[in-house]
C-alpha cells in the first residue's frame, strides 16, 4: 500500500469523488477556450492510472515532454484546488470565513471601506457563534488597521470595544495554543513510546503538564480551551495506564459536544477520536455495558451526513469502529468471530490506502495477530506480527516489543523449540535496547528458556509458579502494560488449566458480567 501513492498530484487525482471530477471539468472549461486543454488530458491519464509510473504516463501523453511535465502538473494540482475551494465553500466554516476575509480586504484595497467593515461584522458574527477565534484575531486586526488608518464615522465606543476584544482574544488563543501543543505532544510521545514504561517516563509527562498547563485553570473557558485541556488529560492518564481517569477525561470530552452539538459539524474529527478514546477507556476497564451502549451511538453517527461527508471523516470511524469490534471480540473471548471481520477489514483498508497512516494499519496488524494467537490459528499468528517486526521501527516501541514477545509464543505453541533460545534472546536484546522490558517480560521470558527443557509431567508445577508471580504483578501500574498487550495471565491459566484460552477469557467475561 505505501508504493501506490507516491506523488502528490496523483495523491489528489485518486481522492477525488464522482461529483468532484464533474465539477472540475466544467469549472476548467470555463476558464478557457480551448477544450483540449494538456492539464484535462493529464488529468484523464491520471485518473486511470492504478498507480504512478511517469514513463507510462508519457506514453499516453506523447505531446507532453519530459522537461514540460512538472508545470504542467503544478499549473493542473492548483487548478484542482481552485475547483475543490469552489465547490466546498458552503460546506466548511473555515472556508466560508477565509471567503469572506478575503473579501474584505478586495472592498479595503478598492477603498470600499464601509462595505468592508460591513463584511467584517457579519464574518465576526459567524467567527463567534463557531467559536473561531483565531480567525476572529485576523478580523479584529482588519477591523483595527480600516479604523486606524481611515475616518469611518465608527463611534469612539467601538473603537474602545475593539480594543477590549483584541485581548481578551489574544489571552485565549494564548491558552488554546499552550493547551493544544501539550494535547500535541502528548500524543506524539504515545506513538514514538506507548505507555509509560517506568518513574523516569512519569516524570517526563509531569514535565510537559507543568511547562504548558495554566497555572490557573479556572481561567480555562469557551470551547476549544475545554477540549485541549480534556485532550491533554486524557493522553496523560492513558499513557501513565491510570484508565479510570482515561475515562473520566473521555468522557468529559463527549460530554463537551453534547453540550455543544453544533460543534459535532465544525470539528467532527476530534468528536470521532473522541469517541474513539472513550471506548478504549471502556474496553481498558472491561466496561462491558457501557461499551455496547458507546459503539452503538459510535455506529449510528458514522451513518449521519455529518460522518460520510469527508473521505477522512468516513475513513476514522470505519477505523475506529471495527477497531472497536475487534477488542470487544478480545474481551469476551470470542476470536473466531472477530476473525470473521478479517477480511472486510483488510478490503477496506486497501481502499481507503490513500488516507490511512501506517500508524493505524500497525493497530490492526497487532490485534488481528492476536485473534488468531486466541484462536490457536498460531502459524497465521506469526504471519500478522512478522509484518511489523519487518516493519518500520520509528513508532510504537511498544507494539514492536510485543509483536516479538507474541511471535515467540506462537512458535513455542506450535513446539519450534529448537528455535526457542535464539527467539528469547533476540526478544531479551531488543526489549532491553528499546528500554521496554519490565518484570512481568523478563519472567516471561525466563519461564520460556526454562520450560522447553522439562518434560511434560514437570512443566504443570512451573506453570503454576510462573503463573502465581505474575498475578501478584496485575496491579503494579508499570506491569500493566504487559497485560494490557498480552494477556499472559488467561495464556497461563489455558496451560494450566488445560482449556483453550478463548474459553478462559470467555469465562472471565461472564463472571465479571455477572458480577456487574
Amino acid at each position: 500500500m505505501s508504493n501506490r501513492f507516491t506523488d502528490a498530484l496523483f495523491q489528489l487525482v485518486h481522492s477525488l469523488e464522482k461529483s468532484e471530477k464533474r465539477h472540475f471539468k466544467l469549472y476548467i472549461k470555463r476558464s478557457s477556450a480551448n477544450e483540449d486543454l494538456k492539464i484535462i488530458r493529464l488529468f484523464d491519464a491520471l485518473d486511470k492510472l492504478p498507480e504512478y509510473d511517469e514513463k507510462l504516463l508519457l506514453k499516453k501523453l506523447p505531446d507532453i515532454q519530459k522537461p514540460q511535465l512538472a508545470n504542467i502538473k503544478t499549473h493542473l494540482y492548483k487548478q484542482l484546488l481552485g475547483s475543490l475551494r469552489l465547490l466546498k465553500a458552503t460546506e466548511n466554516i473555515d472556508l466560508q470565513l477565509s471567503e469572506h476575509l478575503d473579501h474584505a480586504r478586495v472592498l479595503y484595497n478598492k477603498g470600499l471601506k464601509l462595505q468592508s467593515l460591513k463584511i467584517l461584522e457579519r464574518a465576526k458574527e459567524i467567527a463567534r457563534a463557531n467559536q473561531k477565534f483565531n480567525f476572529l484575531a485576523q478580523v479584529i486586526s482588519l477591523e483595527k488597521k480600516i479604523e486606524t488608518l481611515h475616518i469611518t464615522r465608527s463611534s469612539t465606543e467601538k473603537t474602545a470595544v475593539l480594543a477590549e476584544e483584541a485581548q481578551e482574544i489574544s489571552g485565549h488563543i494564548d491558552r488554546v495554543t499552550r493547551l493544544s501543543n501539550l494535547a500535541l505532544l502528548l500524543y506524539r510521545w504515545f506513538v514514538l513510546n506507548g505507555h509509560a514504561r517506568n518513574p523516569e517516563d512519569e516524570q517526563a509527562l509531569k514535565k510537559y503538564l507543568k511547562e504548558y498547563l495554566p497555572t490557573d485553570q479556572n481561567v480555562v473557558d469557551g470551547f476549544y480551551e475545554k477540549l485541549y485541556l480534556y485532550q491533554s488529560y486524557n493522553w496523560y492518564a492513558f499513557i501513565k495506564q491510570d484508565f479510570l481517569m482515561y475515562y473520566r477525561y473521555g468522557q468529559k470530552w463527549i460530554d463537551l459536544y453534547n453540550e455543544h452539538p453544533e460543534m459535532k459539524e465544525v470539528e467532527t474529527g476530534h468528536y470521532i477520536k473522541g469517541m474513539h478514546n472513550l471506548l478504549n477507556a471502556h474496553f481498558d476497564l472491561r466496561n462491558f455495558k457501557q461499551f455496547e451502549i458507546t459503539l452503538k451511538q459510535f455506529e449510528e453517527f458514522s451513518k449521519t451526513p455529518i460522518a460520510t461527508h469527508h473521505d477522512n471523516f468516513r475513513t476514522h470511524t470505519f477505523i475506529y469502529i471495527n477497531g472497536a469490534k475487534i477488542n470487544q471480540h478480545l474481551m469476551q473471548g470470542t476470536f473466531k468471530e472477530g476473525l470473521a471481520l478479517v477480511p472486510e477489514i483488510e478490503e477496506k483498508l486497501e481502499e481507503y490506502a490513500l488516507f490511512v497512516d501506517q500508524h493505524r494499519i500497525l493497530v490492526f496488524n497487532y490485534k488481528i495477530a492476536t485473534l488468531h494467537f486466541g484462536n490457536g490459528d498460531f502459524e497465521k499468528a506469526i504471519d500478522y506480527t512478522q509484518r511489523i517486526i519487518n516493519g518500520p521501527l520509528d513508532m510504537r516501541i511498544d507494539l514492536q516489543c510485543y509483536s516479538r514477545l507474541l511471535h515467540m509464543l506462537a512458535h513455542y505453541e506450535l513446539g519450534n523449540y529448537e528455535l526457542m533460545e535464539s527467539l528469547s534472546k533476540s526478544v531479551f536484546r531488543f526489549m532491553a535496547r528499546m528500554k521496554n522490558i519490565t518484570v512481568v517480560e523478563e519472567e516471561m521470558l525466563k519461564f520460556l528458556r526454562h520450560s522447553f527443557g522439562i518434560s511434560p509431567r514437570e512443566l504443570k508445577p512451573e506453570l503454576e509458579k510462573f503463573l502465581n508471580k505474575i498475578k501478584h504483578l496485575e496491579k503494579n501500574p508499570f506491569e500493566t502494560r504487559a497485560f494490557a498487550y498480552l494477556d499472559i495471565i488467561s495464556w497461563t491459566e489455558s496451560k494450566v488449566y488445560q482449556k483453550p484460552m478463548q474459553e478462559v477469557v470467555y469465562g472471565k467475561y461472564l463472571q465479571s458480567k455477572h458480577r456487574r
